[in-house]
C-alpha cells in the first residue's frame, strides 16, 4: 500500500513538472504584492485550480500587459474549451511545446497507428500524462487546446536545443525523474499517518476514480514548493532554461509585432519562475489574479 501511494505522488510531481489549465472562472481580483502560487485547491475543495495571473509595466505609462496563463496538461474538456475562447481575444499566445520551429500541432488521434503513435509512447513523460488522462477521465491538453491560429507562437526549445541544454547541463531525463521520485517519497514519509490514511480513503471508496482524482489533485496543490526547491539556484533544463527561451521569443514578438495583450501559456511549475524575470528584466508588476478551475472534484 505505501508504494502504491509513494507512485502516486511521484506521478503527480512529473506531471507538474512539465507543466501540470480548466473552466468556471472567478472574476479576476487586484493584488498587493506577487502572488506565492499558481496552482491550489479551491477553499471548497470542489476543485483544483489554476492561477491566471496579468503583469504591467511598472511605469504605467505604456498600455499593454501579459498575463501568465497556468497549465495543467491533463484537465477537464470545460477548463480547455474556455482557454480557446479566452486566447482568441489575445493578440499573440505563446506556447510551450518541445518541438521543431514551424511545428503545426494537430490534435492526437488515439485511434491513429503507426510512426507517429510510436514515437508518442517513446516519450515517457507523454506515456505517463496519456496513461493519467485515461485513468482520471479527463482530457490531453494535446486534445483540448485549438493550437491552429495564426496569434500563437512557439517559445520553446526545439528538439536539439533541448537536448543540448541538458547536455551542458549535465542532466537526463531519466535522472530528473529519479530525483522528483525521491522528493515524493521524502514528502511520504514526512506526511507519515496521513498519507496511510489517504490510500485506505481511496480503497474504501465507493467511486475510486474520483477518490484517486482528489488524492492526485492534492499532490499536485501541495507540489509547487516542491518543484521551486528541486530547481534550486541553477534552474534546470525543465523549467529555467526553456523559461528563458519563452522570454527571448517575448522580446522578439513585442519588437515584431507591438502586441497590446499577451499570454504565456506554460505548465504551473514554470510561473514562479517567469514571475521573477518579468519583475527583474521586463520591469513589470503582477496586478490582478484569477482562478480557473482545472479539474473538477464532484
Amino acid at each position: 500500500m505505501k508504494s502504491n501511494f509513494t507512485l502516486i505522488r511521484g506521478l503527480g510531481l512529473v506531471l507538474l513538472s512539465f507543466l501540470v489549465l480548466p473552466a468556471f472562472a472567478s472574476d479576476a481580483k487586484p493584488l498587493d504584492e506577487p502572488p506565492g502560487q499558481y496552482i491550489r485547491m479551491a477553499e471548497s475543495g470542489d476543485s483544483l485550480q489554476v492561477a491566471v495571473v496579468r503583469f504591467k509595466p511598472r511605469s504605467g505609462a505604456q498600455d499593454w500587459y501579459v498575463d501568465l496563463v497556468s497549465a495543467v496538461h491533463v484537465a477537464e474538456a470545460d477548463y480547455f474549451n474556455d482557454l480557446n475562447r479566452r486566447f482568441a481575444h489575445y493578440d499573440a499566445v505563446l506556447y510551450e511545446m518541445v518541438a521543431p520551429e514551424g511545428t503545426k500541432i494537430k490534435p492526437r488521434n488515439p485511434n491513429q497507428s503507426g510512426d507517429k503513435n510510436k514515437s508518442s509512447n517513446n516519450n515517457i513523460l507523454t506515456s505517463i500524462q496519456l496513461k493519467m488522462t485515461d485513468v482520471l477521465g479527463l482530457t490531453y491538453q494535446m486534445d483540448g487546446v485549438d493550437y491552429s491560429p495564426q496569434h500563437f507562437v512557439h517559445a520553446d526549445f526545439s528538439p536539439d536545443e533541448f537536448r543540448q541544454s541538458m547536455a551542458n547541463r549535465g542532466e537526463t531525463i531519466t535522472g530528473m525523474i529519479l530525483q522528483m521520485w525521491r522528493a515524493g517519497l521524502a514528502r511520504e514519509l514526512t506526511a507519515g499517518a496521513g498519507s496511510q490514511l489517504s490510500m485506505l480513503s481511496l480503497l474504501m471508496a465507493d467511486d475510486k476514480q474520483l477518490a484517486l482524482k482528489r488524492m492526485v489533485a492534492q499532490e499536485l496543490a501541495d507540489a509547487e514548493s516542491t518543484m521551486i526547491a528541486f530547481e534550486g539556484p541553477e534552474g534546470s533544463t525543465l523549467v529555467a532554461a526553456r523559461n528563458q527561451k519563452a522570454l527571448k521569443v517575448l522580446k522578439r514578438t513585442m519588437v515584431d509585432k507591438e502586441p497590446k495583450s499577451v499570454a504565456i501559456f506554460y505548465g504551473a511549475a514554470h510561473m514562479q519562475d517567469f514571475q521573477q524575470r518579468l519583475m527583474a528584466d521586463f520591469d513589470l508588476v503582477p496586478v490582478s489574479i484569477e482562478w480557473l478551475d482545472a479539474w473538477s472534484l464532484q
